[in-house]
């Protein structure tokens, strides 16, 4: 007996049968879940994504909320208005009572801020406003990033997916084939086993590829707010061939940084909020002035009396120390934090313009004649087996170097554009578009 056969046939027999639970388990999550394909371009993509995204929306919110305090702050204390009267009980005249014979006093007193405290409260106010206007476009900044990244994965993993498809079609046709020849001895059915073997193991990358699309797209969905549509991304690729990574020389793409990138720039901002506030600390050791113009009827040697009177706290134990020390250690933290900031953006720059560089070398190593050559040759490959002419290694060898070949020039284009999304996310432009 032909151990080794039997091993073979009972490995085949196990794939099938995985196989079949799993594309089954594929067939049904289908069914059971009817989308649309949408087309999209990436300036649609991001018009979408800027019109519909939710995250977008709360943090417009937050820039709403912020220019609604800048109104409070620049709002004045109110006056205060007290009013008494009395005794309530007549202590030295039985005849008198509370509605007659009383005492009336009338206070009127107003808060004044003084070193400047309103006019300091404005500038925190605005500067916060400022701050969350950065965050926005922070937040737009990476969203785009994971937007632009999943529309070119999807892609070039779609590129790749098809030509599984046409593989497993192709192999799908042989075996087919085989079945109705089957018993007739014209094919070993060791043979048989092995173009099965290799089907099923083209289904199973298949599948596990599609799953990675589908994650990838979902990730996608999210960003752009969009339901129940398979997306396929259509990418213009003359322009993606023309990017170039020595159209900006590095100290360009690090002035660009600086000036946009909105990390850099919310570091920059939390900064000026320290200093702001410890202006604005100082200035509270300074006690605020109280007037106040009084009348009192009844109450004094003068039957009508009126006062004007000034109070403020002495500073003679609380001149507001621990917070002052505290805002000035502020200021030295986000001092630290910006130029560690400022240190990270230029090592991200310069380490994605070598990747970029890297990628596009390995990008302009590609021999486009190749591919169309395996392209021309499938086909061929294929007519040639059916009819004998070579044998079913050559065969299989060919249709598993072709699969490895498309996956890894889709690879080296995936990555090589991602290079270019890099340098757009740690510049903070689109200055390769």
């Amino acid at each position: 007996m032909n151990y080794n056969y039997l091993n073979a046939t009972l490995k085949a027999f196990i794939i099938t049968i995985t196989c079949l639970i799993t594309l089954s388990s594929t067939k049904a999550q289908s069914s059971g879940f009817q989308k649309d394909t949408m087309k999209l371009s990436l300036d649609s993509a991001e018009h979408i994504f800027l019109r519909q995204n939710l995250s977008l929306l709360a943090q417009k919110y937050n820039i709403d909320v912020n220019k609604a305090l800048e109104i409070q702050a620049r709002l004045f204390p109110n006056p205060n208005l007290s009013v008494a009267r009395g005794p309530i009980i007549p202590l030295h005249n039985p005849d008198a009572t509370f509605f007659n014979n009383a005492e009336n006093q009338v206070t009127v007193s107003q808060l004044v801020l003084l070193a400047g405290k309103r006019n300091k409260q404005i500038k925190i106010a605005e500067a916060n406003t400022k701050l969350a206007e950065y965050q926005f476009y922070d937040l737009i900044r990476t969203l785009k990033y994971t937007l632009r990244t999943d529309f070119f994965n999807i892609y070039y993993l779609q590129q790749s997916a098809s030509v599984y498809s046409s593989e497993i079609s192709a192999l799908q046709q042989v075996v087919d084939a085989f079945n109705k020849q089957e018993g007739k001895g014209y094919i070993s059915q060791k043979e048989v086993v092995r173009i099965k073997a290799q089907l099923y193991a083209f289904e199973s990358e298949y599948n596990d590829l599609i799953n990675q699309i589908n994650d990838t797209e979902s990730e996608l969905r999210l960003v752009l707010q969009v339901k129940n549509a398979f997306i396929s991304p259509d990418v213009d690729v003359n322009a993606v061939a023309a990017l170039n990574p020595e159209k900006y020389p590095f100290t360009v793409l690090i002035d660009s940084a600086h000036a946009a990138r909105t990390d850099l720039l919310i570091a920059r901002q939390n900064t000026e909020i320290s200093k702001l506030n410890y202006n604005y600390q100082k200035a509270l050791a300074t006690p605020d002035l109280t007037l106040n113009v009084s009348y009192d009827k009844q109450g004094s040697y003068v039957h009508d009396f009126h006062s004007f009177g000034a109070s403020m706290d002495l500073p003679f134990f609380n001149r507001n120390q621990g917070n002052i020390k505290s805002a000035k250690s502020t200021i030295a933290y986000y001092d630290a934090l910006q130029q560690s900031t400022s240190a990270t953006v230029e090592e991200q720059i310069g380490r994605a313009l070598q990747k970029a560089f890297d990628q596009d070398r390995l990008y302009k190593k590609i021999d486009i004649s190749f591919t169309k050559d395996f392209e021309r040759l499938k086909n061929e490959v294929l007519h040639n087996y059916q009819i004998r002419n070579i044998g079913l290694l050559d065969f299989l060898d060919f249709y598993d170097s072709y699969k490895q070949n498309t996956v890894q020039v889709n690879a080296i284009l995936f990555n090589r554009v991602s290079a270019f999304e890099d340098l757009n996310f740690y510049t903070g432009t689109n200055i390769f578009n």
